[in-house]
């Protein structure tokens, strides 16, 4: 069975560091890494992947992660909602970007603005890309993995790129592949221009993982 890389591997060490020097344990040997398809990730065995370079790499898991993308997608999409803007997917949905891989943000939006009809596709991994992405940096990602998944968003044709980092307790904003903002526990993230008016405390956002009973 043929494969898909270009320029070809011939070793394990190229396929990670190809993947952006991910742990080995991430990667999915059935079907053979090359050759998995979108029907692949849909089927049973595919649950918790993404498609890269026809491989399917785990995502990393963690409560933390989990719990901080599914208050900023309830968060955003109560802002998207109130306004009639798009819609909001989280960690399972998925998007087909140009070029291949179907990447899963934790958090995604989508204005209606740049739909066909102004409707949410029926497709279960959709060909299109968000406007907005919010990643929850995982343990288990690298520098490498990160770099690359901006690549193909910013070239898919994303617009913004949040990385909240729930350790750090930090965020980055992306407006390119290399145009970039730092901020701290006690910053606010702007919505703009992708969410025009929409606000985030990041103090609010880190303090939902002090909360207790």
């Amino acid at each position: 069975m043929s494969t898909t890389f270009d320029p070809p591997i011939t070793t394990i060490g190229q396929l990670l560091r190809r993947l952006g020097d991910i742990s080995a344990d991430r990667v999915r040997f059935h079907p053979i890494p090359g050759t998995a398809t979108i029907e692949d990730l849909l089927q049973e065995g595919g649950e918790g992947c993404e498609l890269v370079d026809g491989t399917l790499v785990e995502k990393p898991m963690g409560q933390e992660e989990s719990f901080l993308g599914m208050w900023l997608g309830m968060v955003i999409n109560h802002y998207v909602t109130t306004h009639n803007l798009g819609y909001v997917t989280g960690e399972q949905g998925f998007y087909a970007l140009p070029g291949g891989p179907v990447r899963g943000p934790d958090v995604a939006f989508t204005s209606w603005n740049r739909l066909p009809d102004r409707r949410r596709p029926r497709d279960p991994i959709p060909l299109n890309s968000p406007d907005l992405v919010i990643e929850v940096i995982s343990v288990g990602n690298t520098i490498r993995e990160m770099e690359r998944k901006r690549t193909e968003y910013f070239r898919g044709g994303v617009r913004l790129v949040w990385e909240i980092d729930p350790r750090a307790r930090t965020a980055c904003v992306y407006t390119a592949t290399d145009a970039y903002t730092d901020y701290s526990a006690t910053d606010s993230i702007k919505g703009e221009p992708v969410l025009p008016g929409f606000t985030l405390s990041l103090a609010q956002l880190f303090a939902e993982l002090d909360r207790h009973g």
